[in-house]
């Protein structure tokens, strides 16, 4: 069954003209033959246009992230457009808008990651209006759902930010001894990925009553900026400092670097994402452990299911709630593993239509 969005509507006005023939042509040469989701092809898969956008290539994940997207796209025989906005807002808003007004948007998957969760409706509205495909990762609204009425809004990913920042937390207390002080970085604070990981640190802070936290600061996600407010954080508690708790590798990386200029050895630090700089750290007993979201899986999977949904083999609308907005399934990694995850690594078959939703690890409520 075909969903009512931008795209069908427009199919069902022609229909309505008696230009069936032309409603079945569709976007440049599309295909009256059905695919394996029952409904018939909108575009010719030669016709598709696929476009990965993160913030930046610096970040280690959100660049696996894209090759994990030209992977999928050159196992289709197309290319991705990869495009980076450098953290600014208005800069992909832009981006996406020029994006859909070149080439036919209704031919088109956005794999997107909205800068921060009051990103997201601009996004999803303008797609929408569009009848392009669009996959989120990470941020939005928690009243924002792809099933209210944002029928090319096929799902929304994210990882259960409270269960990793948890995870990262009491294996950083283990390597402490379960006691002592620790600071902890912050990510860009108007997002969910932010918020819910360091809920999961005050959780597990909770229940380690031997364990303090001297101090809390954002810094954005960034390396840079983590040196730099990790060099003050050393100053102001100096060797009380015993554990570095980070909201994803990049700041973790860079506190190692503030630690190691200012000669302290044995504070135990972890992160998020599984960069692999970030797991050779942990190899080699530099860094505690990180949690493993799969960036190169994030960047091919939203494209195959937007290719999928353009080629009639995943129909949207017969998408349950929890294949919509869910959690996928993610990994720690310390030093018992860390060797076994050096390489960022794409399985193609992760890819395939019948395959789409087998990380589901529970809906986002």
């Amino acid at each position: 069954m075909i969903s009512t969005s931008a795209r069908s509507r427009r199919a069902l006005a022609f229909a309505a003209a008696g230009l069936t023939a032309l409603a079945l042509a569709g976007c440049a040469t599309e295909s009256a033959a059905e695919g394996d989701g029952g409904q018939a092809a909108a575009c010719a898969p030669e016709d598709i246009q696929l476009i990965g956008q993160v913030r930046n290539e610096t970040n280690p994940y959100e660049k696996a992230w894209l090759d994990g997207g030209d992977e999928f796209a050159e196992s289709v025989g197309l290319t991705q457009t990869r495009l980076t906005y450098d953290g600014e807002s208005p800069k992909q808003q832009e981006q996406l808008r020029q994006a859909l007004s070149t080439g036919n948007p209704e031919c088109m998957v956005l794999n997107v990651l909205p800068n921060g969760d009051s990103d997201t409706t601009p996004i999803v509205k303008e797609a929408d209006a569009a009848g392009a495909y669009l996959v989120t990762h990470w941020n939005k609204p928690a009243d924002l759902d792809p099933w209210d009425g944002y029928d090319t809004w096929i799902s929304h990913i994210t990882f259960n930010g409270v269960d990793s920042g948890r995870q990262i937390a009491e294996a950083m207390f283990e390597a402490m001894g379960g006691e002592g002080g620790i600071i902890a970085l912050q990510g860009i604070l108007d997002t969910s990925a932010a918020k819910d990981r360091f809920i999961g640190l005050e959780d597990a802070l909770a229940e380690n009553p031997g364990v303090t936290l001297l101090d809390e600061q954002a810094a954005d996600f960034d390396r840079t900026t983590a040196f730099n407010v990790t060099k003050t954080l050393i100053t102001k508690h100096g060797d009380a400092i015993t554990g570095v708790w980070a909201a994803n590798d990049d700041m973790a990386l860079g506190a190692l670097q503030a630690l190691e200029a200012a000669g302290m050895s044995g504070v135990a630090v972890v992160g998020i994402d599984a960069v692999p700089e970030a797991v050779q750290a942990i190899a080699d007993g530099k860094m505690t452990a990180t949690v493993s979201s799969d960036g190169p899986w994030q960047g091919g999977i939203g494209l195959a299911m937007g290719y999928c949904a353009l080629t009639g083999e995943l129909a949207v609308s017969d998408l349950s709630d929890e294949e919509r907005a869910f959690f996928a399934k993610q990994t720690l990694i310390d030093a018992s593993n860390a060797e076994a995850n050096l390489t960022p690594s794409v399985n193609l078959e992760d890819f395939e239509c019948g395959n789409l939703f087998n990380r589901v690890d529970g809906p986002v409520s």
